[in-house]
């Protein structure tokens, strides 16, 4: 690390390889790099970049050529690419998995506990919806001669 020679990380997809269903990665070394990489690190989450494939996932030209275009511009994009510097590595044991700086998952959106109420005992919520389908059931059951209730 001292010598400034990792330009980039590039985690690729699960299940690409044969003999591994695990994820690739290419670490990209370079003993030149240009002035405004120096110090810095480009780390590129390309896990959800892949189609299914039989028997092994593949990445489509165009998601290559995504890739691509992100590592040589080395710019921060959300969910994607992270440029960290070799300060952010050391702080974090020099782990260059982009996976720990690129977060991909989408966030979860939570509704206010009042509008679930309302759906679920609301005037025309679903307990509302089930006890009338409870009652339009008793009714064909009872046309079908069926004594018993419905619970």
């Amino acid at each position: 690390m001292d010598q400034d020679l990792v330009d980039g990380i590039v985690l690729l997809p699960d299940n690409l390889f044969y003999n591994t269903t695990a994820a690739g990665i290419i670490v990209l070394l370079n003993c030149n790099k240009l002035p405004h990489r120096k110090g810095k690190i480009v780390l590129v989450n390309a896990s959800q970049e892949f189609k299914k494939g039989r028997p092994k996932n593949y990445i489509p030209d165009d998601s290559v050529k995504k890739i691509a275009q992100a590592f040589i511009k080395g710019q921060d994009i959300a969910s994607f690419v992270k440029v960290i510097t070799r300060a952010d590595a050391a702080e974090n044991d020099y782990n260059l998995s982009p996976s720990r700086y690129v977060d991909t998952s989408e966030q979860e959106i939570y509704r206010p506990i009042p509008e679930v109420m309302e759906e679920l005992w609301g005037k025309d919520g679903l307990e509302s919806q089930a006890r009338k389908i409870d009652a339009d059931l008793k009714k064909i059951f009872a046309q079908m001669g069926f004594k018993g209730g419905v619970e």
